[in-house]
Parts: C-alpha cells; structure tokens; sequence
C-alpha cells in the first residue's frame, strides 16, 4: 500500500466533497450540500494565503482529507491554523491514517512558523474527541460560538 499526504490540487476536488458530505452526516451541526463544499473547498485551493488543503493518498486515490485555514493571532503574534474538515473514509480508519494526516498538517504548520492549531469537534463525538486527545490536543476554556446573519 502507497500512502502519501500532500497537497490537494484541483483534480482532488470531486473526491473530497464525497469526503466532506461523509463527515457532514456524522456532525450535528452542518449538513451535506455538495454545491456548497465545492465553492468552499474551491476558495481554499486558489487563496493558500488563506489556507491549504490537504490530502491522503491511498494507492493514488484520495482516502482522507483535512483543511487548514490560516489566521492571525494577537495572542500568539503571529500566523496560527484553525484545522477543519479532517476525515479517512470509513474503510481506512483505524489504521493510522488519521494521526499520519494531522501530523503532516502539524508539521507543516510548524514549518510555516505557526504556534497553535485550533480544532473544534462535536462534544458528543467520543471517537473524534479521543482521537485528537492522543495526538495531544487538550480542551480549551473557550467556547465556540456562532452568529449566522438572516
């Protein structure tokens, strides 16, 4: 098996909106709308000041996915990751192929000079909360909030 994590590129599109639409189904927040992931999942790809997609390859095939956006921090003075998206498609979880993906993406954070990655992740979600906990991400005292207009 050939497993690579790389940058997403335009042909990877299709394949991480089915990824996307597969995450969207096991979070209670959002729901899947295809035409929505592509634009966004689009406005990442031709804006890397504003973030960089990430891929996992299986075999030459995209088998997960994670989104990076970029921000500043006062806190931090400096360029921090709100990390997003991060999915293995059913059939390749358990396998490692998670923790090789948010490692990459940590990784390449660190290289860029960023000092923090924030996540967020559904509080009832025990695998995911898990997952994230053994990669050494710990729980805030902040708490996510959302104003969505009209």
């Amino acid at each position: 098996m050939n497993i690579v994590v790389d940058f997403a590129t335009a042909m990877d599109l299709e394949s991480m909106a089915d990824l996307l639409a597969e995450l969207f189904e096991l979070e209670s927040d959002f729901s899947p709308d295809r035409a929505k992931q592509m634009r966004g999942l689009r406005l990442v790809l031709d804006n890397p000041n504003a973030g960089r997609l990430f891929v996992l390859r299986i075999d030459g095939q995209v088998a997960g996915m994670a989104n990076a956006l970029i921000t500043v921090s006062t806190a931090e003075g400096c360029r921090v990751v709100l990390l997003e998206d991060v999915i293995v498609q059913a059939r390749y979880r358990r396998m490692g192929h998670g923790r090789r993906l948010v490692e990459h993406v940590r990784d390449w954070a660190a290289t860029e000079g960023m000092t923090r990655i924030t996540l967020l992740a559904d509080r009832d979600n025990r695998r995911a909360l898990d997952f994230y906990a053994g990669l050494d991400f710990r729980e805030s005292a902040m708490v996510a909030l959302r104003y969505s207009p009209g």
